[in-house]
């Protein structure tokens, strides 16, 4: 390498600067929520009919929380759907695309190095002074090589630029860790939604033929002339409204089995592992609480924001650095003759040696107000990361809220259930006797059917809250793909 090249290397690796992190100042930390649920909450287990749970305040997510409901089927849906969910896989290439685009950034940390060869072949005009030695030449060859070196000193820009880049891809792998955690928490969802309405789907068929059985009662105790055609019409309303409740949870499961499959990465219809129903799902006895601290360290959305909040405070260095004076060093050696045997001989290498300075002075205010503007960018990036933690606090106490609330609404509708199916059962027993009208039957059927709908959903409720939970304080999913497991 020629003098040249070697000058100019030495100068670029000695301008070359470590990179310099410009912390951010005043950043607005959210303040520490005073509570986070009711004290009654933290101090008690959550009892009701189903089961007990407890609140840990101080404990960390498990990395896979989703084995605290006790069911293998859906430890595998969830293995599956993490494995081959589309959005997923998308928001994993978007990680991929960011941590090039960094790495691709800092490129300019290095000199450029470039290397060209050509040749051009012309003929001239002999009226016209020839450019070679032989002044009668009019047809002719030239061969050019060169290597060119180039490095530029803006060493502030640079290292705000690798710094944007580095935010922005952190706060892309934050956004594909929210989205793993949306993707198991919504599987489980499904699961629990499939659950519910095969419970209402047979609470309708026992409906149906309880309704059946009374109608054949009425009809016996009519030929008998104990009842009228009014009770007979009576009970088949009820017998047609019963069947009518059918087919809508039907489809409805139908359409949440659809969304499933979506989840799991596969197409509509395709076959799925037996389900749990609402009793093999086991409510988590223990319960997660991280601190607040945690909470905003380990939250997908939060970390995407602080990133965030980064990344535009290193685009307001970026924009400063644009209204400062640059410095470009340029070298060059190469060659260039009719031969290319000759290119490095009798004088015809050649090289260069080039070193600028630039500064704006005027551009029509565009770098003062772009400057301004990027400094507006990173006040709403503070705005937004206090809001998104903000919301982060509140998403866990409303989730612990809704558990206690929810497990007194479950304790009541097993009450009810209970009492419900009971009286039920002494109605229709009084009707074969003789001893009630239709009218009775009627009523305590209709109670039995609203008391199971309300357990029903409140079991579910209680089991999509615990849910709820674990996806407010972060879920923990990790950013890497887990083995993948073959479809069912």
């Amino acid at each position: 390498m020629s003098r040249a090249l070697i000058l100019a290397a030495v100068l670029a690796s000695a301008a070359t600067p470590a990179l310099a992190r410009h912390p951010l100042t005043s950043v607005p930390m959210p303040p520490s929520p005073a509570g986070t649920a009711p004290q009654e909450v933290l101090t008690q287990p959550i009892e009701a009919a189903a089961g007990a749970q407890r609140v840990m305040p101080g404990t960390a997510v498990s990395r896979l929380w989703w084995q605290a409901f006790g069911n293998d089927a859906l430890n595998q849906l969830v293995s599956i759907g993490l494995a081959h969910n589309n959005d997923l896989a998308a928001a994993r290439a978007n990680v991929r695309q960011a941590n090039e685009l960094t790495r691709a950034a800092r490129g300019v940390l290095f000199p450029q190095i470039d290397a060209g060869y050509s040749v051009e072949r012309q003929r001239l005009s002999e009226a016209m002074a020839s450019p070679v030695s032989d002044p009668n030449a009019s047809l002719f060859s030239l061969h050019t090589a060169q290597v060119s070196i180039g490095y530029s000193l803006d060493f502030y820009g640079n290292a705000a630029r690798i710094r944007s880049a580095k935010a922005a891809a952190r706060a892309t792998a934050a956004r594909a860790e929210g989205v793993e955690t949306m993707v198991a928490a919504n599987i489980i969802l499904a699961v629990i939604q499939n659950a519910g309405l095969d419970a209402q789907a047979n609470a309708a068929r026992l409906s149906i033929e309880s309704n059946r059985e009374i109608l054949r009662l009425l009809k016996v105790r009519q030929s008998l002339g104990a009842v009228g055609a009014a009770d007979i019409a009576a009970q088949e309303t009820a017998l047609a409204a019963s069947e009518g409740v059918l087919p809508s949870i039907e489809r409805a499961r139908l359409d949440n089995l659809a969304a499933l499959n979506v989840l799991l990465g596969q197409a509509p219809g395709t076959a799925l592992p037996p389900l749990p129903s609402l009793e093999d799902l086991q409510l988590p006895d223990q319960l997660p609480l991280s601190l607040p601290s945690e909470l905003l360290a380990e939250r997908p959305d939060v970390k995407a924001a602080a990133a965030a909040m980064e990344g535009a405070s290193a685009d307001v260095d970026a924009a400063l650095a644009a209204r400062l004076p640059s410095l470009t060093l340029a070298a060059a050696q190469g060659g260039i003759a009719p031969d290319f045997a000759t290119l490095f001989k009798n004088g015809n290498p050649f090289w260069t040696i080039l070193g600028s300075i630039t500064a704006p002075l005027f551009h029509g205010g565009q770098l003062r107000h772009r400057h301004h503007a990027a400094e507006a960018a990173l006040d709403v990036a503070k705005a937004q990361y206090r809001g998104i933690a903000l919301q982060a606090f509140a998403d866990v106490s409303n989730a612990l809220t809704a558990l206690a609330t929810d497990a007194s609404a479950l304790d009541a509708a097993s009450r009810a259930d209970r009492s419900a199916q009971t009286s039920l059962g002494f109605v229709t027993r009084q009707l074969e006797l003789g001893s009630v009208g239709t009218y009775a039957v009627l009523n305590a059927k209709a109670a039995a059917q609203i008391a199971r709908s309300q357990w029903i959903t409140a079991r579910m409720m209680r089991l999509s809250d615990s849910v709820g939970l674990f996806t407010a304080l972060g879920g923990n999913v990790a950013s890497t793909p887990p083995s993948m497991p073959a479809k069912s």
